[in-house]
């Protein structure tokens, strides 16, 4: 069996797809790896597009052989390859043969021997290997234009191998550390651990002094400082009749200036000449400011808008 690329042993089981073509020719295939295999192996023929559907349980054959007839053209799906892995032993072989392409590829959904390789590797296998690339056969010509309507220019069959990994997936192992050495911790002088301890004991402890935290603070600490004294450096610049806070001010002087300028544009109460005014409109002159403002407590208060003090 190395011209399928491939060395089998007795009692071994192995897959076999096929996809049409002549029954003669898979007759003959399936007895020369019958053959081999023989005594205690079997062999499971499988069509190719019905390989997915089947039962078989995982992890369940030595080797699958996909394409080996000689006239298969077929072009072996992601499904198909990744059921090809999951049937397979740990440590099992895939070999395939495929029609490919030598150029850009994808025409009729040929790959190029790269692509091949990199789907076999995408599928799960490991030591992806290609172990021939040929002319296609007369009959292979022929079945590439009648099942895929592809010419034959620029095509050739690729043969190529991949290996299961040598574990299941989802399995695990216990790791052996022994050949590591553990790192001594390192040895602590008893003095500074005795330094660095505190217990419930030592509260009470009259040679254990402790700190009062109300005695960190004095009454400086608790003073409100001076604005002045948390001005940065430029801010308040211009002398005490015009101060001006620096950009991005931050100590509070630049809402201290905004507050003194509101304060100076506000309107003030204006003086009353009879000294009635709160009494209402009843006792009110004609220029009163106050005119058509309702009355108001001796002593209260009162603000008149701009726009009064402008009409009197």
């Amino acid at each position: 069996m190395k011209d399928l690329g491939v060395s089998l042993s007795p009692g071994q089981r192995v897959a076999l797809t096929w996809d049409g073509g002549s029954s003669e020719d898979l007759e003959r295939l399936v007895s020369r790896v019958q053959e081999t295999i023989s005594p205690g192996g079997t062999v499971s023929v499988e069509n190719v597009h019905r390989l997915v559907l089947s039962a078989h349980p995982a992890s369940s054959f030595d080797a699958v052989l996909l394409g080996l007839l000689p006239d298969s053209v077929c072009v072996h799906s992601y499904d198909v390859l990744a059921e090809a892995a999951r049937i397979l032993k740990p440590g099992g072989v895939v070999v395939i043969r495929e029609p490919v392409s030598t150029g850009a590829g994808n025409e009729g959904g040929l790959r190029t021997p790269e692509r091949l390789s990199s789907a076999l590797t995408l599928s799960g296998l490991t030591g992806v290997a290609q172990l021939r690339q040929e002319p296609l056969s007369p009959q292979q010509s022929q079945a590439l234009g009648e099942k895929l309507a592809v010419s034959s220019d620029d095509k050739s069959a690729v043969q190529v191998i991949g290996k299961k990994p040598s574990f299941e997936v989802g399995s695990s192992r216990q790791l052996s550390l022994s050949k590591h050495p553990v790192p001594v911790k390192p040895s602590v002088d008893p003095a500074a651990v005795k330094l660095w301890t505190l217990s419930a004991s030592d509260m009470n402890d009259e040679n254990v002094d402790l700190l009062d935290s109300d005695e960190l603070l004095d009454q400086d600490d608790l003073q409100k400082p001076l604005p002045s004294s948390l001005s940065s450096g430029g801010c308040g610049e211009g002398g005490e009749k015009k101060r001006k806070a620096c950009k991005n001010c931050t100590c509070g002087l630049a809402e201290e200036l905004e507050e003194e300028k509101t304060q100076q544009i506000s309107p003030k109460n204006a003086p009353s000449a009879c000294g009635s005014c709160y009494l209402g409109d009843a006792f009110r002159c004609a220029s009163c400011p106050y005119l058509g403002m309702p009355a108001f407590q001796p002593g209260e208060k009162v603000l008149l808008k701009p726009t009064q003090l402008q009409d009197t």
